[in-house]
């Protein structure tokens, strides 16, 4: 019970990482406000709130956090957890509408509540914040130019934002997953299932598997935690070892 009395936002709660995140922190003790474009996925329940929010719109943001200040009177950990993702195109090829798209909900929508958020944890002299970026914001491979971008973005907005909110008493860090079953991942999964080849998904991480929303919400829970208390502006990969090695699972040289 690491969160008693805490309260908590989750983005992107209505499915995947969220979700999981969302169940995590409630089950440790915490009021969670579950965030997304619609409440019609989120679960129903008397330890959190639902509210819709299209994050990509500062606006919108800073309203659904004066909702939240309103109800609870403070917020103590922040999980900027929503995303999208486009085609894996070339960057020849790559249409400016998907760049202001994706980086409109992974940069600024997590920016936007940073910014937020921040203020009142500021006000407060406390707070946790845990952004998720991707194994793709760290090397190339795992997604296309956009979202890869995005999350590299994430990555270092999570170590600028750290340094920028340190003094206050608040922590920002980041995780970085691997290959996890989503609704985000869906496709890839459908495709080996139908191909018959999903013990192949996952096979370039060192523990050869891929990884599942509730690993993460793990590792996020523990960042929000006091049990990461001296951690601040650090991105940490949870991705079976994959960013490791060269890609090949065993090659260290």
């Amino acid at each position: 019970m690491r969160f008693t009395d805490k309260i908590a936002i989750v983005t992107g709660a209505a499915s995947g990482i969220g979700a999981a995140t969302a169940k995590r922190l409630a089950s440790e003790g915490a009021s969670v406000v579950l965030v997304d474009l619609s409440t019609s996925a989120l679960p129903e329940g008397d330890t959190h709130l639902a509210l819709t929010c299209d994050i990509a719109d500062e606006a919108a943001v800073e309203t659904l956090v004066a909702q939240v200040v309103d109800k609870y009177g403070r917020i103590d950990i922040l999980c900027n957890n929503a995303g999208v993702i486009c085609s894996a195109a070339p960057i020849t090829e790559i249409d400016s509408s998907d760049w202001q798209k994706v980086m409109g909900v992974n940069l600024f929508g997590c920016a936007h509540f940073i910014k937020h958020v921040g203020r009142i944890m500021i006000a407060q002299k406390s707070g946790a914040i845990v952004n998720t970026a991707s194994v793709a914001g760290i090397r190339s491979g795992a997604g296309g130019n956009i979202y890869s971008a995005s999350k590299a973005g994430v990555i270092n907005l999570t170590k600028t934002s750290a340094c920028d909110l340190g003094g206050y008493g608040i922590r920002v860090n980041a995780v970085c997953p691997g290959l996890i079953e989503t609704g985000m991942t869906k496709p890839v999964f459908d495709y080996a299932r139908g191909k018959g080849i999903t013990e192949r998904l996952g096979e370039r991480c060192e523990l050869r598997r891929y990884g599942n929303p509730s690993e993460i919400a793990a590792a996020i829970a523990f960042l929000a935690s006091d049990d990461a208390s001296y951690i601040t502006g650090q991105a940490l990969a949870v991705d079976g070892g994959n960013t490791a090695s060269l890609n090949l699972p065993g090659m260290k040289y």
